[in-house]
């Protein structure tokens, strides 16, 4: 057991938690692809593809990052007015 790893963690699983990691910070395909050595991007997709934010994610993620200022009371021009 290494220290700081709960008993029973495989490292498929902590393989699934770094692929995991670098998809939701953003990272590409081609780069989750490198990082885990499989031969090619659609294997990287077919693993992990449901992982990757989809259109609607990012969508939803914009709406809601351009109308926090206004439901925060503060103008989206940043004027405080």
């Amino acid at each position: 057991m290494v220290a700081g790893v709960r008993q029973g963690v495989t490292f498929h699983d902590l393989r699934h938690f770094y692929a995991s990691l670098l998809i939701r910070h953003g990272e590409s395909v081609k780069t989750v692809q490198a990082r885990l050595g499989h031969a090619t991007a659609q294997e990287t997709l077919d693993t992990y593809g449901h992982l990757w934010p989809d259109s609607e994610d990012r969508t939803r993620a914009a709406v809601e990052m351009a109308l926090a200022p206004i439901v925060a009371g503060t103008p989206a021009d940043g004027s405080g007015q």
